[in-house]
């Protein structure tokens, strides 16, 4: 790692996560990076997150929920320091770049062309420190037609086609999620990772870039297969499948919703025996095949509502197991925070916040042998000082 007196870590020595002595400094705002940057966190790494003066990230404002805190905030941004830093200042922009010549990784996901304006390019940022690896998210690359187009998530989620393909046959939907946004932070973590990899053979650092555009582009490789080589986009079906039936959400005869998915003859069969309790299905013409079954959907999906009328959920659902029939309860929010799977493994954990103590779910990476950091939720500009006085600046005194 990088060898200089600014402390690279602010953990104690005695704990020791895979990314411990990892500096990042990162540049956020909103989703994409903040979302990188701390699972980086969740690792072990030291994350300094760089805001504006006063309100800092604008994702603290996107809602009050969380004890008056916004709920994206909360959920992306434990375990980091924050130092507030306007780098229109010459003075801010000089702290800024004695940050990154300290760190490991430098990551940002600022408006189109704002980095290059501040001299935070990756080419200038590396030029004396080539060990540092550069992290640019940005919404559609940094080249290309759209290269200086907005790109809030919605906005990618509908040029890389996901809304068209997503929702029901009456009306397209957006993800409920911020799908854009969350897989360009799952591609800027890994890219980091490998190229921290990477360093540790040749010693030297480089430059990455993800855009919110192609990680969406790649989750879209299904359909757009299907599309290019079938003719057709795959229709709109709600929870159904496309290319599945039955498939999708089912109600019992409580009003209990139970989601199943039939993916092969075997189970099908199986799924006609011991579910439905009606064999002859398993050999009707309409439904012999997995072409035909989607062929006849309504027909079929008739038929099933029909049958689990007369049942309740957990007698629908002591079906589905003993037969062996792949399904899950529709759950709403509510139900999966008290979610047996979550309680049973000891999931949750307490995360401290500018509020108050908030629930906070474990990272999914599990190590062997270690507990995952999870440190307080960090106020706009609270480590300043602290980091200040590391880097030897004297603070700013108020006029």
């Amino acid at each position: 790692m990088h060898n200089t007196s600014f402390s690279s870590t602010s953990r104690p020595p005695t704990v020791a996560l895979p990314l411990d002595g990892v500096l990042v400094v990162s540049c956020e705002q909103a989703v994409a990076a903040p979302f990188a940057t701390r699972q980086l966190a969740d690792l072990g790494a030291r994350v300094i997150k760089v805001e504006r003066p006063g309100r800092g990230d604008f994702a603290r404002d996107y809602d009050e929920t969380v004890l008056g805190q916004s709920s994206h905030f909360v959920w992306l941004n434990r375990s980091k320091e924050s130092i507030a830093l306007d780098l229109k200042d010459p003075s801010a922009l000089q702290v800024m770049r004695a940050l990154v010549e300290q760190a490991d990784v430098f990551v940002q996901n600022l408006a189109p062309g704002a980095a290059d304006r501040l001299g935070l390019s990756a080419d200038e940022l590396r030029a004396g420190h080539d060990r540092l690896i550069t992290c640019s998210i940005n919404g559609y690359g940094s080249r290309g037609p759209m290269r200086d187009a907005k790109a809030y998530d919605l906005l990618i989620q509908a040029e890389a086609g996901l809304v068209s393909i997503t929702g029901t046959q009456a009306e397209p939907a957006k993800s409920g999620i911020p799908v854009a946004d969350i897989g360009a932070g799952m591609y800027a973590f890994s890219g980091i990772l490998a190229a921290l990899y990477e360093r540790e053979r040749t010693g030297v650092g480089t430059t990455l870039e993800v855009s919110l555009f192609d990680a969406l582009v790649e989750w879209m490789g299904y359909p757009l297969y299907y599309s290019s080589y079938g003719g057709e986009a795959p229709p709109r079906t709600g929870t159904s499948h496309a290319a599945i039936a039955p498939y999708g959400t089912f109600e019992a005869g409580d009003g209990t919703n139970v989601v199943l998915s039939v993916q092969n003859e075997r189970e099908w069969r199986s799924f006609c025996r011991g579910v439905l309790r009606a064999p002859e299905m398993a050999t009707d013409s309409r439904f012999e095949s997995g072409a035909a079954r989607v062929r006849h959907r309504e027909e079929l999906d008739a038929l099933i509502v029909e049958r689990f009328s007369t049942v309740t959920g957990p007698e629908l659902t002591g079906r589905l197991e003993e037969a062996g029939i792949a399904h899950a309860r529709l759950r709403d929010l509510h139900e999966v925070v008290e979610h047996p799977q979550l309680s049973s493994r000891d999931r949750w954990r307490t995360v401290a916040s500018p509020a108050g103590p908030v629930r906070a779910t474990l990272p999914p990476i599990s190590f062997a042998g270690h507990e995952p950091r999870m440190d307080p939720i960090p106020d706009v500009g609270e480590h300043g000082a602290a980091i200040l006085q590391e880097l030897g600046i004297a603070p700013a005194v108020p006029s």
